[in-house]
């Protein structure tokens, strides 16, 4: 079994308007996922820099950043970046343009975990359901056009407030989505706007909202976990 996570932490700026990338990390050893979608994890303006300094990943977590080498401030491309524990092997990574007004992209990393092959997307959809539902189209085209069929997770901020429509029925013809819960806002969580979806070659045998004390204050979103197996 494998455990994954997605987290939008707000580049680090928790409900007390400060930046804390110790907070962040954390949250994410509360979760102990073997596979995080992180979205907003970089700095908006500037050079894109990272929130999560190197150091403090390598010297106080469990977890490796996958390179995808789009930006060398950054952890990931657009703010998206997927993290596995360092003992995983990443057979391979590739970033995923998305169409859009403004900048969007994902990120798609092969992986192999305790010997079990895996493929993750990680994404932070836009604002407008039409450039959503597009974006949808373009990801999916993306993963069921590899040469290397493997059970694949999407997951990540989608921003879809409508529950069974939009890019979520688009997603939902190829990729079910898991029954996490409400995210947002971490306040008050009232909009599943973060989603986990897998391949029907995948069991979700676990699923929930990750709410503890620091993740209410670490960030706008709550992370969102799952506990998959091969079908």
């Amino acid at each position: 079994m494998i455990k994954i996570a997605s987290y939008n932490m707000h580049k680090g700026v928790g409900l007390d308007r400060q930046r804390d990338p110790r907070r962040i990390l954390d949250v994410l050893s509360e979760i102990d996922a073997d596979v995080i979608a992180l979205q907003e994890c970089d700095r908006r303006y500037g050079a894109r820099a990272r929130v999560i300094p190197q150091h403090l990943l390598e010297e106080h977590s469990g977890w490796q950043a996958v390179p995808f080498g789009r930006n060398t401030a950054s952890m990931g491309w657009h703010g998206n970046a997927i993290l596995v524990r360092k003992a995983a092997q990443v057979i391979d990574h590739e970033t995923i343009h998305l169409p859009a007004l403004e900048p969007r992209g994902a990120v798609s990393a092969d992986l192999r975990i305790d010997g079990t092959p895996i493929r993750v997307v990680g994404m932070h959809l836009d604002l407008s359901g039409l450039w959503r539902r597009r974006q949808a189209h373009a990801i999916i085209a993306h993963v069921e056009s590899s040469t290397h069929a493997m059970p694949a997770v999407l997951m990540g901020d989608l921003n879809e407030w409508t529950p069974n429509g939009g890019c979520l029925r688009d997603f939902g013809n190829y990729y079910p989505s898991a029954a996490t819960g409400a995210s947002f806002h971490a306040r008050r969580p009232i909009g599943r706007l973060d989603r986990i979806m897998v391949s029907r070659d995948l069991r979700v045998m676990e699923c929930g909202v990750h709410c503890s004390a620091t993740a209410r204050r670490a960030s706008d979103h709550l992370p969102i976990w799952a506990v998959v197996e091969p079908a």
